[in-house]
Order: structure tokens, then sequence, then C-alpha cells
């Protein structure tokens, strides 16, 4: 029986040893394998914040990441391309800045989390399912007709995007800044479910009528918690279209929204590091059983039902040997 800090702190530095196995090794590949995973669990985070507190199942995360990917590539392209955004009525110039970047597409994408939260979050159940994955499917035709940036090919970009006194095209250079992201988020996330607001948002989950009886509007808290969930997504969608100077429509697919639940659900709902745990093991299963089969998702799948049905808690759960609500 491990208890679950400690199991998280081992999650942590076997995360840190992959970067450095690379770079002892000279496998830049194993860098990216452990950077696509940070990113990856950053998104999770995010969904695990409606999902594992708020006890929503949306499959619209998926148009929060591609928006803050998508507003990543559209400024780096008119930066390096020398070319303004918008002309008229004023100039808006692009930029290959990440502190610029990174907080637009979690304002950009916290907006429109907004937008949908005010609509759907008065509904539940499959109602909230279908809503949210209606928008994001609209957003995903919507790009795919883009025709200014690619449409249905995507979009380039050359290079990553700059962040001061460091070099983001060396791999683990790249790597230390989205591991610092991801602590910083999953720190902000712990703050915010240890917090008064915290507990309206997980009791709105369990009973929102009493929350409502002693003077609470659980559609406010969950409404925040919507737009920063979606916030946190956005940041994971700039960083992976600067990992991999590319972003295309198919990460504004419904596709993205279950593999982002898969992490969640894998490393166990409710966890805080349990979107780390479940993105490290769909990565892991990826490579070794995408080299075995090309069904290597079925696979998946038949994990995901075995953790489901046995380890209510997911993988952290299951090994912490720790049960909780949610």
């Amino acid at each position: 029986m491990i208890k679950e800090n400690y199991f998280n702190i081992i999650c942590i530095i076997l995360l840190l040893s992959v970067p450095f196995l690379g770079l002892i090794l000279d496998e830049p590949y194993y860098i990216t394998l452990a950077t696509k995973v940070v990113i990856l669990a950053i998104a999770g985070a995010g969904l695990n914040l409606v999902l594992g507190y708020g006890g929503f199942v949306s499959f619209g995360h998926a148009a929060f990441f591609g928006i803050g990917g998508y507003v990543s590539g559209i400024l780096a392209s008119h930066a390096l391309n020398y070319y303004p955004i918008i002309e008229w009525p004023f100039i808006i110039e692009g930029t290959t800045q990440m502190l610029i970047i990174l907080p637009l597409a979690m304002l950009i994408s916290g907006g429109f989390a907004f937008l949908i939260g005010m609509l759907c979050l008065r509904t539940s159940g499959v109602y909230f399912i279908m809503i949210t994955l209606a928008f994001a499917q609209m957003v995903y035709y919507f790009a795919i007709s883009w025709p200014a940036y690619g449409g249905e090919d995507g979009l380039s970009v050359y290079l990553r995007n700059n962040f001061p006194g460091l070099n983001t095209m060396d791999g683990f250079s790249f790597f230390s800044i989205c591991f610092v992201l991801l602590i910083f988020v999953l720190f902000i996330i712990s703050r915010i479910v240890n917090s008064n607001f915290g507990l309206a948002l997980q009791s709105a989950k369990q009973n929102p009528e009493r929350v409502a009886a002693v003077g609470i509007e659980p559609i406010k808290v969950q409404l925040i918690a919507f737009v920063i969930s979606g916030a946190i997504t956005g940041l994971a969608g700039a960083l992976y279209t600067d990992l991999n100077r590319f972003v295309s429509p198919s990460v504004l697919s419904w596709h993205t929204s279950g593999e982002i639940m898969v992490f969640v659900i894998l490393g166990g709902t409710a966890r805080l590091f349990g979107p780390l745990v479940g993105a490290a093991l769909f990565i892991i299963l990826e490579q070794f059983l995408g080299g075995i089969t090309e069904n290597w998702q079925f696979w998946l799948g038949f994990i995901l039902i075995i953790v489901v049905l046995f380890a209510k808690g997911g993988i952290i759960g299951m090994i912490a040997k720790e049960r909780r609500n949610g």
C-alpha cells in the first residue's frame, strides 16, 4: 500500500528521468515523448476539474484544446511571414513570444468556454454531453472551411515560439518550460479544490439543491470552474502546436475530447495526478502496442474497461489503495 502523495512524487521522478535518459543516450525522441505526456497531462488536468471535481462529462474540450492551438499557430504564422492579422480599423501584428501567446490562448479558450458554459450548464447528463459535443464539432467544421489557415490541411509553423533566455528549439529546454507549467497548473488546481470554492464545486456535484439552500448559486460555481478548465486546456493546445510546429482541425475533433477523457479516467478522476498518470500510460501503450499491432486502440479500450470495472479510483486509486467520492 502506497500513500497517494508518495506515489505522486514517484511519478514526478520517473517523468523527469525520461528526458535525462534521452540526453544520456542521445535519443531526442525520448524527450519528445516526455514533453507530449506533460502537455496532454495539462489538458487532462483542465478536464479533470469539471469531470472529476464538478461531475460534468464534457465532450467539448477538444474545442478549447484546438482554439489554444490555433491561437498559437496563427500568431506565430503571421509574425514569421511579416503579415498583420488585422489591418483595419487598426493593425494587429502576430508574435512569436510565448509570454504573450500562452496567456492569450488561455484567455480566448476561456472566453469560448464561458459562452458554451452559459448555454449548456443549465442542462445535465446526456443533454450536456450532446451540447458540448455539438459546439466542438461546430468549431471543427469552421476550421476545416477556413482556407486562410490551411483548412483541412492545417497550418505549419516552422519555428517554436520564443521564451526569454531559452532556446525552445532545443527539446530539453522546451520540456522544461512545459514541465514547469504542468506543476504550476497542478498547484493552482490543488488550491482551487481545497478552497471554499472547491468545496462548493464538489458539493454542487453531489447535491446542488443543498448548495443553493445556503445561498450559493451552483451554476455560477460550475461556470467559473468550466471557464478555468477551458483556459487550462487551451494552454495545453498552444503548447501542443509548439511541440509539433503544426496545427490542424484534427485536434478539434471529438476524438481528441475522448482521448483527454481517457487520460483522466485511466489515472483516476478527482485525483490531482490522475491526468498525468493516464497520459503517461496512454503514450506508453501507444508506443508499445503500436509497434506490435495496428489495432492497439482495441487493447487500450480493453484496459480502460478493466480499469472502470475493477479500479474505480483509476490507476492511482488501485495502487494507493485509497478510494474517495468522484
